[in-house]
C-alpha cells in the first residue's frame, strides 16, 4: 500500500510565476503540484490541500495556529506531512509547528523554493519531491519538524535563512544539518529527537511583541515607548554574545518593570552568553537585571516563542523557565 502524504501549500515563491508586469506572485497550489509530482514518486500518494496562497511575509500567527489545527485533525491514514511556503518566513513556520508538537504523530517537513516556477533552473519541484520522500520515510518520525532545502535536512528548531538568492539558502550553524537526501532516500547523520513542546494556545488576539536591534551608542530609548504603544514584550538583538551599550541599561531596567525582555544575538549563530563579560552592558549585568536569554534561538524565533507563551497566559518566571526549555 502506498504511503499517503498530505501536501499543504501556503503560497510563496515555490507557488509563484512571474507576470508580464508586477513581478512574481503566488498563483499555484497543492492540486497542481500533486499532478506534477507523480512521475518522480510512483510509490507515494500525495493528498493535496490548498491551505493559503500568500507571500510568506503576509502569513500571521493566526495562519500558523490554523495550520497546526488542520494537521492535528488529520486522520491516521496519513503517513506524513509536507508544508510548502515562501522562504522569508519558512523558518518561523517550521519553528512554530515544532514548538506546538505538530510532528508528534507523523513526520512534518517544511520546504520552499528560491526560484519561482517560471525561472530557469526552478528548484521548487526538486525540493517538493525530496521533502515528500522524507515525510514518507518511517525513520523521519520522532525527530520533530524538519526543513528540507537543496537536499539538506535541517531541524526546525535551529534552521535559518542566510541568503537572499542562493538555492541552498538555509543553514543550521553552529549545530549543522541533521541529514540529507540522496537517490530518493533520507539519510540522517545526527540522531536528533523532538524538543520540548507547548500546548497550542487558543486562536485569538495576537499579543504584540517588539524586536529591537542594539548597536553602538544606542541607548534603546524606544524601550520607554513600548508599553504605551501596547506592546507586551520585547526581543533585543544584542551585539556579539548579547551585549548592549552601557547607557542602555537604564532603559532596559525600566522596561523590565512592565514586560519581559529577551536577549538574542544579532550574529545569527551561537548562544547568548550569561557568565562571560562583567563590563557595563555585558551579559553578566543583563542576566543579573532579569533579562531572559534566548539561548541559541534567533531573534525572530524568540519573538514567536514569546508570543505563544503570552497567548498561553504564561507570565514572569514561567516565561523565563520556558525559554530555558525551548532555547537550548
Amino acid at each position: 500500500m502506498r504511503p499517503r502524504i498530505c501536501l499543504i501549500t501556503l503560497g510563496g515563491t515555490i507557488s509563484s510565476e512571474s507576470e508580464a508586469e508586477g513581478g512574481s506572485v503566488p498563483s499555484t497550489g497543492a492540486s497542481t503540484f500533486e499532478a506534477e509530482m507523480g512521475r518522480w514518486m510512483p510509490g507515494i500518494e500525495v493528498v493535496p490541500v490548498d491551505f493559503r496562497l500568500l507571500p510568506s511575509p503576509s502569513l500571521g500567527v493566526d495562519d500558523l495556529l490554523a495550520l497546526n489545527e488542520h494537521i492535528a485533525q488529520l486522520g491516521d491514514d496519513i503517513a506524513g506531512i509536507v508544508v510548502s511556503q515562501g522562504t522569508d518566513t519558512l523558518e518561523d513556520t517550521a519553528f512554530v509547528l515544532d514548538v506546538l508538537g505538530a510532528a508528534n504523530r507523523f513526520p512534518v517537513v517544511v520546504t520552499g523554493a528560491m526560484r519561482d516556477r517560471s525561472a530557469a533552473g526552478a528548484d521548487g519541484m526538486a525540493n517538493l519531491v525530496a521533502a515528500t520522500q522524507i515525510a514518507a520515510d518511517p525513520g523521519s518520525k520522532g525527530r520533530g519538524v524538519l526543513v528540507l532545502f537543496a537536499d539538506t535536512i535541517h531541524a526546525a528548531r535551529w534552521v535559518r535563512k542566510n541568503s537572499t538568492f542562493r538555492v541552498d539558502a538555509f543553514t543550521s550553524d553552529p549545530s549543522g544539518p541533521v541529514g540529507y537526501v540522496a537517490e530518493g532516500s533520507a539519510h540522517f547523520t545526527v540522531s536528533a529527537s523532538a524538543g520540548a513542546t507547548l500546548p497550542a494556545p487558543r486562536r485569538g488576539i495576537v499579543p504584540p511583541v517588539a524586536s529591537i536591534s542594539a548597536g553602538i551608542d544606542d541607548e534603546l530609548q524606544l524601550l520607554n515607548e513600548l508599553e504605551w504603544l501596547g506592546y507586551t514584550g520585547v526581543i533585543l538583538e544584542g551585539m556579539g554574545g548579547g551585549h548592549v551599550a552601557p547607557d542602555a541599561m537604564v532603559n532596559i531596567r525600566t522596561a523590565l518593570k512592565v514586560m519581559p525582555v529577551v536577549m538574542a544575538s544579532r550574529t545569527g549563530a551561537g548562544p547568548v552568553l550569561s557568565a562571560s563579560y562583567g563590563y557595563p552592558g555585558g551579559d553578566i549585568e543583563l542576566a543579573a537585571a532579569g533579562v531572559i536569554s534566548a539561548g541559541t534561538l534567533s531573534a525572530s524565533k524568540a519573538r514567536l516563542l514569546l508570543v505563544l507563551l503570552t497567548m498561553a497566559d504564561l507570565r514572569g518566571i514561567s516565561i523565563a523557565e520556558s525559554f530555558r526549555r525551548f532555547a537550548n
